[in-house]
């Protein structure tokens, strides 16, 4: 048993972490930003152990990002000092998938061209649709829910054919939280007074 927890302490204390990440996000907490912070440093070392380098340099922009999201949250909107949740607005739809659609091409070619990944479609996929995600959840986007969903689903099968079992685990729990998320941010959104 020590010899496993050994071989997965980044694994368990990433899970961990995550845990609590996603429990912030859900209560719609500043808190989130703290922990996804540490989350994602040590996320750098268990993903370049594992050959996922595509998902450790996602860990550095999500480092930059939990800085901007911290400041977003806190100091709002020029009408309000706490951002509220709101609707991801349709005029971006169109460049997003744009944009997403490059970054997937453009990682997807790195990973073949320079690594020895042999997940090079998934890994680059969620990465960046992840890169829309976290902007989204800075923003309090009400839609980051359905992206994040689409992440945990191939994030949770890559995974488990990476041998991060306790992260995949996490990846499939993150699906059925961000079922109930969108739910309770809907509440939130529909129920704010105006």
């Amino acid at each position: 048993m020590a010899d496993f927890i050994s071989a997965h302490w980044l694994d368990i204390t990433t899970t961990l972490l995550g845990l609590l990440y996603i429990l912030f996000e859900y209560r719609a907490s500043v808190w989130l930003w703290f922990v996804g912070f540490l989350m994602q440093a040590l996320g750098i070392v268990l993903y370049y152990q594992k050959g996922l380098y595509a998902d450790c340099g996602m860990e550095f922009y999500y480092l930059s990002m939990t800085v901007y999201g911290y400041w977003k949250w806190v100091h709002g909107s020029a009408e309000k000092k706490e951002l509220p949740i709101t609707r991801f607005p349709r005029r971006l739809i169109i460049p997003w998938l744009a944009v997403i659609l490059a970054i997937w091409g453009i990682i997807y070619w790195l990973l073949i061209t320079f690594t020895n990944s042999n997940v090079p479609a998934a890994d680059s996929f969620t990465t960046a649709l992840s890169i829309v995600g976290i902007w989204a959840l800075a923003h309090k986007y009400l839609e980051q829910w359905f992206i994040w969903i689409a992440v945990d689903v191939v994030t949770c099968v890559l995974y488990f054919y990476k041998d991060i079992p306790f992260k995949a685990g996490l990846y499939a729990l993150y699906v059925v939280i961000a079922i109930f998320g969108y739910k309770k941010w809907k509440r939130m959104t529909d129920n704010r007074p105006i």
